[in-house]
């Protein structure tokens, strides 16, 4: 993969990783990840008007409100405009994907981006 690109994983690889970890064929995966998927966005959307889905060992998914913004500033044109209060997601990884993905790149291997203050340490 060239350099700078950014790996996209799907629905379907997350099916065929659960049908490894199940030793099951993946179109038996397939639903029951659709459907979670589904329902965590189900149970997202229906929020009234804010709900917090804890799932231990993964995260937190939460549904919250925002503030309007008066005075916010389109900036193509420069215009104030106005932004009303609306409901916005937010994710806060559990403890094991946190500490995983708080490992320096250095000692992971990878390399460090391009003008990043690590660079030259």
């Amino acid at each position: 993969m060239p350099e700078g690109r950014i790996t996209t994983l799907t629905k379907k690889d997350l099916a065929r990783r659960v049908s490894d970890l199940l030793d099951e064929p993946i179109y038996k995966s397939e639903p029951w990840v659709h459907a979670t998927i589904m329902a965590l966005g189900d149970l997202m959307i229906e929020a009234d008007p804010e709900v917090r889905i804890e799932l231990r060992d993964f995260g937190v998914f939460e549904v919250k409100k925002t503030k309007a913004k008066p005075k916010a500033r389109n900036p193509k044109t420069n215009e104030t405009v106005f932004i009303p209060s609306r409901r916005k997601t937010h994710f806060k990884p559990g403890k094991r994907l946190k500490e995983t993905l708080q490992k320096p790149l250095r000692d992971l291997q990878y390399t460090i981006p391009e003008g990043s203050a690590d660079e030259n340490r």
